[in-house]
């Protein structure tokens, strides 16, 4: 260790998920700024220093803040104004036309703040956004200290804040280079809506910007079967091999959703290491379908889990999207054995910071990486008795049961009271955006 802590976490039952690693019992960890400088295991002292913060995690277990890897985090503000509706028509019908009268950089900030206040209180702490007027969005992970891949959205129709569509990749190309050094938490990228909405020249366009800034660049994949039949009419192609055609297949894209694929899509995604964000959730509600996760799995895709907005799902909290990626999974293929909890936990966590390419980072809880860190209080009703903590984590617990959370070595929820966010101002503001909403 370099220098004395300046925050150690101390008492806990610790899930690092390094690989082969098991849980420690009444281990320590040390933080040094913005990094984990070590870990002790149980009887083993710990530095005694004057002024330093300890966390007490008695009866917690403490583990790796959650990753959730697709989400459109203002659409909190749209919260329950959509529901039951098949997705073509809640997506032009509904959302599309509330997004164009009260979307703006304001108030993509709070329902932004609003959705980092729900994502903090339930364990996650890098989440990769999708959105438009995504300044707002950036300065209100940034504020919120959480970590962000936030992505503007490219779309070849007249969009919340790009009204001329020629101008989108102009507009996405400056947010970039605006937020490209401006934050050590923010990371821009381009988020391209999906096939049916970006022409190929867009589509070609983006990856190309992507590339230029070693970006990701991310895409609604095979959402809906409309979807996968209307790329086929106009290409002659599957969605995924379409993608292949134009070269767009590589491990800079991130598919999100991928429901309706083929076999050969599935090995065609594999064999060019393109990364699939599950929102098994949204795509639930949306009634889109059940994607092939076991399949994906077994060809060694890199997976990472997403909510989704909460227009569609309606909440943010990856707990319950764990819960249900892994009974969804075990539903479809009638087999109660695929999708265990180990592998959905790694899809919340390591392979999501994979998904991100911050896996270097964060996604485990080890010497030298981010101090990106949850505790979840164990001394809960529902949580006892604990056999098996990844099982527990999975099936048992819920974003309600956390109880700390430290991103970049800084607590930002103690003893689930917020540190950094007022909650107050925060739901008083978006509450006067939805009368706004609500009265037009």
């Amino acid at each position: 260790m370099k220098s004395n802590p300046d925050l150690i976490i101390e008492n806990g039952l610790l899930l690092t998920l390094v690989e082969g690693d098991e849980p420690f019992q009444r281990a320590t960890i040390l933080i040094q700024g913005d990094r984990i400088t070590g870990i002790l295991a149980s009887g083993e002292r710990r530095p005694s220093i004057q002024g330093v913060q300890v966390l007490d995690a008695t009866d917690c277990l403490v583990m790796p803040g959650l990753v959730n890897a697709h989400g459109h985090t203002a659409m909190t503000l749209f919260r329950g104004l959509a529901d039951d509706l098949p997705l073509k028509q809640w997506l032009f019908e509904k959302i599309f036309p509330a997004e164009a009268a009260h979307l703006s950089e304001e108030t993509v900030y709070w329902g932004s703040l609003l959705g980092c206040l729900e994502m903090i209180a339930s364990g996650t702490t890098t989440v990769s956004d999708g959105y438009f007027f995504q300044d707002g969005t950036a300065r209100a992970f940034e504020k919120a200290g959480m970590r962000a891949l936030v992505a503007q959205g490219v779309i070849d129709f007249p969009a919340p804040g790009v009204p001329n569509p020629a101008q989108n990749l102009a507009v996405g190309k400056a947010f970039i280079e605006r937020w490209e050094h401006a934050s050590e938490l923010i990371r821009p990228g381009l988020f391209c809506h999906s096939l049916t909405t970006c022409s190929d020249k867009t589509l070609l366009e983006a990856m190309a910007l992507s590339r230029e800034f070693s970006l990701p660049l991310q895409i609604h994949l095979s959402e809906t079967k409309e979807e996968a039949e209307e790329v086929i009419r106009r290409t002659g192609r599957r969605p995924v091999a379409h993608l292949g055609d134009l070269g767009l297949l590589n491990e800079s894209l991130i598919g999100v959703h991928a429901i309706h694929l083929e076999d050969e899509e599935i090995d065609l995604l594999a064999r060019n290491k393109t990364k699939i964000v599950h929102s098994p959730e949204s795509n639930m509600k949306l009634a889109s379908g059940m994607a092939r996760v076991t399949e994906m799995v077994k060809k060694g895709i890199v997976l990472g889990l997403g909510t989704d907005g909460c227009a569609s799902n309606n909440d943010l909290d990856l707990f319950k999207e764990m819960d249900t990626a892994a009974k969804l999974s075990k539903v479809r293929t009638l087999d109660p054995v695929t999708l265990g909890a180990a592998t959905v936990l790694k899809m919340a966590t390591v392979w999501g910071a994979e998904v991100l390419g911050l896996e270097k980072e964060i996604g485990t809880i080890e010497a030298g990486k981010k101090a990106d860190i949850i505790t979840v209080d164990l001394a809960k009703p529902h949580l006892v008795p604990l056999y098996n903590p990844l099982s527990t984590i999975v099936y048992s617990a819920s974003g309600a049961d956390v109880k700390d959370v430290i991103v970049n070595g800084k607590v930002l929820m103690k003893d689930r009271a917020f540190t950094a966010l007022d909650a107050d101002e925060v739901m008083a503001m978006v509450r006067e955006i939805s009368e706004k909403i609500r009265s037009s």
